[in-house]
């Protein structure tokens, strides 16, 4: 489909954020896919990424993450001080307040003509354990989590127990969650723990371990794998058609 993007400040209670909205250039109501990006926010393959999935039918909502932390528009460059920046973001803001942007739009998105109220959520990075923690949100019926950081290790701030690992009963719709075997950011154990949680409570999932580095989605730099890439398109597209219909 033929896709128009706009960009819309929704108000939160930490302030605005800005966020980008990529849908069908079509008349009609589309489900909404909530994309959250890495620590750099909305960067180039961030982008294509959305545009890729509104192009098969949805509204895709892209905030920035850190809209809190940083001036409206701000993207970090993929080098060393846009990391350093972006993590000093990640361990600053609360899973609290990603809560309440997660929930901010939702609003917006229900508020909209052009959406239905189906919303489901997807991410890479800390977007996989921001789509994850959007799981906990009863309006979201399916989250597509892709090499998600920092829920093993329950490293973000947060008040006591509420951490998205300690939190997982409360998922209520599907998940799927996908990580890379190569990945250092998640160990064997760490991916294991995640996966005997999921099963324990009782949550509806599927899993996967592919052959693959961290970050092997982003069509910028050595570590991209574009077949897998692919495959994890067209699996998100089938997910969100089922779980969003």
């Amino acid at each position: 489909m033929i896709i128009t993007k706009e960009v819309h400040d929704i108000d939160t209670p930490t302030g605005n954020m800005r966020t980008y909205v990529y849908r069908p250039d079509a008349e009609g109501q589309f489900a909404s896919i909530i994309f959250y990006s890495e620590i750099f926010q909305q960067t180039a393959p961030i982008a294509r990424s959305a545009a890729i999935l509104a192009s098969h039918g949805f509204v895709v909502l892209v905030p920035e993450v850190f809209h809190e932390l940083n001036p409206i528009g701000t993207v970090l460059e993929y080098d060393d001080a846009g990391k350093d920046k972006g993590n000093e973001d990640k361990f600053s803001k609360t899973l609290e307040q990603h809560d309440t942007d997660t929930q901010a739009l939702i609003d917006f998105a229900r508020s909209q003509a052009f959406c239905t109220f189906k919303i489901g959520a997807m991410g890479v990075c800390i977007g996989g354990h921001l789509a994850y923690r959007a799981a906990l949100n009863a309006d979201i019926s399916g989250a597509f989590c892709l090499y998600p950081t920092d829920i093993h290790s329950n490293t973000l701030p947060c008040e006591q127990d509420n951490d998205s690992l300690t939190r997982t009963p409360d998922i209520a719709g599907e998940l799927v969650v996908v990580f890379g075997k190569q990945d250092p950011h998640v160990s064997s154990e760490g991916r294991k723990l995640i996966y005997q949680n999921l099963e324990q409570h009782g949550i509806n999932f599927s899993w996967q371990e592919v052959n693959a580095q961290h970050a092997f989605m982003r069509d910028e730099g050595e570590r991209y794998d574009a077949a897998l890439a692919l495959q994890m398109y067209l699996q998100a597209v089938a997910f969100f058609k089922r779980t969003l219909s």
